[in-house]
């Protein structure tokens, strides 16, 4: 059996952060001729590196596998657009973006983020893997090159003298199992005097409010503030400010420029060290809270699962709102079928008419709801909770109630 060993500094991976059984890919969404066939499910296990305790899942499937078509579109989701639009307000106003400025972003997506800057005349380039997910952006306009990130591309962008001046990189640095590639692509590509931006869930956020459901296999890491700071540093890029945001329950906002040794170099903000210090307070440089995590997942599947088996026991009706990879994960991991949840919604029209993964539960749009009217909404994509039950605020008129699974089962 081969050794697992930490993908960036190698130590041996001997500690489990949290085992959440057999799972399929989040994002494989079924046709319904995929019905008929049967699926591929690997093993949900996230372990704790001992060393510079980054949490990850082994890599069981490939990159290419996984993002190469891809279901998930930034564009629907109006809080999402919104944290976009506001960044982009404030990063040409910091950073004097114009003209003779170029902003590059890693995982582009469908043009979310870049659209902003565009409209203001800053010029643009997306990297996105997913070719379906490209040609959405090039259609608004959005210069996009279809392609995986690394060191090979970083250095064929120089020799075009593509450098970006801000590079950006939301939600990307978990989805790569090739992380010292990754980064090192980062450090090589970057303008002289240049930015990088990098946004990702916050792993205290994830131990302390049991977002156990964000694991799945497209995410290979999840990072404290000090673990992404160390791995930034290991490649020649020092952090010099960071910002707590709330998006996707809780992430940060790392802002990291090339080493320097002159006076050009920006002054490390005072939130930092307060910021590493903070999670020194809460224990993540020790074991501890890592390895007491799984125990927390098993009584919250506990507890969803007798609410959900008392709701059916009393002729309830329940559905789910939202397709997203971690409803899926949760689904999954609870053994939620179509005997719990009839079906769910979603906004997006690329997810309407398919099935989740797993658990076969069929996807329809939002007045489905309307139509049908279930007792109890489940809101999967419980980040959005208040912006979902804004949308869906006439649940309340036939009496029926929103649900959150996490971080704790609460009924609304």
């Amino acid at each position: 059996m081969t050794r697992l060993a930490c993908r960036f500094c190698s130590t041996p991976l001997e500690h489990t952060f949290a085992d959440l059984g057999m799972s399929p890919l989040a994002n494989s969404y079924l046709s319904a001729e995929d019905l008929a066939r049967p699926e591929s499910f690997y093993p949900l296990h996230a372990y704790v590196c001992s060393r510079c305790f980054l949490v990850q899942l082994p890599e069981l499937e490939s990159p290419e596998a996984i993002f190469s078509d891809y279901a998930y579109f930034s564009s629907f989701s109006d809080s999402w657009l919104d944290h976009a639009r506001r960044f982009a307000e404030a990063a040409c106003r910091r950073f004097e973006l114009g003209e003779q400025s170029l902003v590059m972003e890693i995982a582009s997506n469908d043009g979310y983020l870049l659209q902003n800057f565009h409209q203001r005349d800053v010029p643009v380039l997306g990297i996105e893997p997913a070719a379906n997910v490209a040609e959405a952006a090039r259609e608004r306009g959005i210069a996009t090159r279809n392609e995986f990130f690394g060191t090979e591309l970083a250095r064929r962008l120089v020799a075009e003298e593509r450098r970006p001046d801000l590079l950006v990189g939301w939600n990307v640095l978990a989805h790569t199992p090739h992380l010292t590639d990754f980064v090192a692509g980062l450090e090589i590509v970057l303008a002289p005097g240049g930015v990088v931006v990098l946004e990702f869930p916050h792993v205290l956020n994830l131990i302390e409010q049991n977002q156990f459901d964000t694991i799945y296999h497209e995410h290979f890491s999840y990072f404290s503030f000090s673990t992404v700071a160390e791995i930034l540093a290991a490649h020649g890029l020092t952090v010099f400010d960071v910002e707590e945001v709330p998006t996707h329950g809780g992430s940060l906002r790392v802002f990291a420029e090339r080493k320097a040794s002159d006076a050009n170099q920006r002054p490390v903000g005072d939130c930092v060290g307060e910021l590493l210090q903070r999670e020194e307070d809460r224990g993540l440089r020790t074991l501890e809270p890592y390895l007491a995590f799984g125990e927390r997942v098993k009584a919250t599947k506990r507890r969803l699962l007798e609410f959900l088996l008392a709701a059916k026991a009393d002729g309830k009706t329940i559905a789910g709102y939202g397709a997203p990879a971690k409803g899926n994960t949760l689904l999954n991991y609870c053994g939620l079928r179509t005997d719990f949840l009839e079906y769910t919604v979603d906004r997006s029209p690329h997810k309407q008419g398919c099935f989740l993964p797993g658990t076969r539960i069929p996807i329809y749009a939002p007045d489905h709801i309307r139509e049908t009217r279930p007792d109890y909404v489940l809101i999967l994509p419980w980040n959005l909770r208040d912006e979902i039950a804004e949308q869906m605020r006439d649940v309340r008129d036939w009496g029926g109630a929103f649900l959150v699974p996490i971080p704790d089962v609460e009924v609304f």
